[in-house]
């Protein structure tokens, strides 16, 4: 069981980590193209136990606001 938690967990802090590397590359575009992928598997990753809901609802708040601040500073700049 915790080897299986350990991998869920691993793959979720990859693609959350692959999504903010977009972001830090100004690529929004494909950040926002990415985002479903990622809200996909942050859900399967609480659904299966390995993480509480409330996190997995923090993270894809945390990353959707991240997303939403560069886009309106890439508009207004």
């Amino acid at each position: 069981r915790r080897l299986r938690n350990r991998s869920r967990r691993s793959r979720m802090r990859t693609f959350i980590k692959k999504f903010r590397r977009m972001l830090e590359e100004k690529r929004l575009d494909e950040a926002k193209a990415f985002l479903p992928q990622v809200y996909a598997v942050i859900d399967r990753t609480a659904q299966k136990g390995t993480i509480h809901p409330n996190a997995a609802a923090r993270y894809k708040s945390r990353l959707t606001q991240k997303l939403k601040a560069l886009t309106a500073e890439s508009e207004s700049a």
